[in-house]
């Protein structure tokens, strides 16, 4: 046989290899990127529900570049002397055509039905970029919530604008707010078992964290409780305080891109995150002494099986390298996130 037909027959079985599976197709195996605009035919409002019709389908792997919108009705915002102009349509169209609603208040993107996703496995969403869609804000309080209803008995709404060039909020004169935009609600369906629930209380289905610290470039991971999972989200906040002390943080509207990752590999009972520099477990319950130890022993748990350390280690090391934050106290069941530095763990 001449070289010149060796060459031919090496060169067919490279590509009959190609194309038996040696190189995926690129309709099965290329991860693609999604748009998710929020209209009334794309929203689930003041709800997370394993029985809700899914607005988007997507693989694991896959990235979405979505859209919220504010959590304030148009008639509200006016009330506060924004200018009608300054309201978005989208708002406006929102709360003119969805009928479906509670019971509770977030206007959130969704769901997203992830492909592959069952109960049991967790859901990674990779936290790519956040934008303020806004140039404002609003912070208000009421009676009717907060932690201070007592001393605050009355409604305030206040429209504070924000500088995306400079990335501050102008508070008030001589004060300005460094911005550091994050959704405060994304979540799965809780158990099919659970219902319809509201939007309002995080759980084991993440949902209204109002966790400052999950901004761009941080990892969210979400235990799955439905088919597909069922992910949606809300609740833009341009920045926020630990605590959340009277309700809102800096409301506003954002656009993000998020990718999502099906893991079979791990399985949580509580939501965790992952920021460049930390990792973070999450206790949350009604009572705040109960989500504090709910939080240690996430830590705790986090420590023996991910840094192989005894539950004795772990109990010491918690106490003395891990900041226990209150997340928020406004929301029903109260939040408490553990932040355990990544520095202390020299490479071996």
């Amino acid at each position: 046989m001449s070289k010149t037909v060796t060459f031919l027959a090496i060169g067919a079985l490279a590509l009959a290899t190609c194309e038996l599976g040696g190189r995926p197709k690129d309709d099965e195996a290329t991860p693609k990127t999604h748009q998710l605009n929020v209209t009334p035919k794309t929203v689930a409002w003041g709800y997370y529900d394993a029985s809700a019709k899914p607005v988007l389908r997507i693989k694991s792997g896959d990235t979405v570049e979505l859209q919220t919108l504010i959590t304030n009705s148009p008639e509200g915002l006016e009330k506060a002397l924004l200018p009608p102009a300054q309201v978005e349509q989208a708002l406006r169209d929102v709360f003119k055509e969805v009928t479906d609603k509670g019971p509770g208040g977030h206007i959130l993107t969704g769901p997203i039905h992830v492909e592959g996703a069952e109960p049991g496995d967790t859901l990674e969403v990779r936290i790519q970029k956040i934008k303020l869609s806004l140039p404002y804000s609003y912070n208000g309080f009421s009676q009717r919530g907060g932690l201070l209803p007592e001393d605050f008995p009355r409604t305030r709404t206040k429209i504070i604008p924000l500088d995306e060039k400079r990335m501050v909020a102008r508070f008030a004169e001589g004060i300005e707010v460094p911005l550091r935009p994050f959704f405060g609600s994304m979540g799965v369906a809780p158990p099919a078992s659970a219902g319809r629930i509201s939007s309002v209380p995080p759980g084991i289905h993440a949902g209204n964290l109002d966790n400052k610290e999950l901004v761009a470039g941080t990892t969210l991971f979400i235990p799955v409780h439905a088919k597909g999972a069922l992910f949606a989200v809300g609740d833009g906040h341009a920045a926020q305080g630990d605590g959340e002390i009277d309700l809102t943080a800096l409301e506003t509207s954002l656009s993000g891109t998020l990718q999502f990752v099906v893991r079979k590999d791990l399985h949580l009972r509580w939501p965790r995150a992952e920021t460049p520099t930390h990792f973070i477990v999450m206790g949350l319950d009604k009572d705040l002494t109960q989500a504090m130890k709910l939080a240690a022993r996430e830590a705790i748990e986090f420590l023996t099986t991910e840094k192989e350390l005894s539950p004795d280690q772990a109990y010491m090391l918690a106490s003395i390298a891990v900041d226990f934050r209150i997340t928020q106290v406004v929301d029903g069941t109260k939040g408490v996130h553990g932040m355990i530095p990544k520095e202390i763990f020299k490479k071996k």
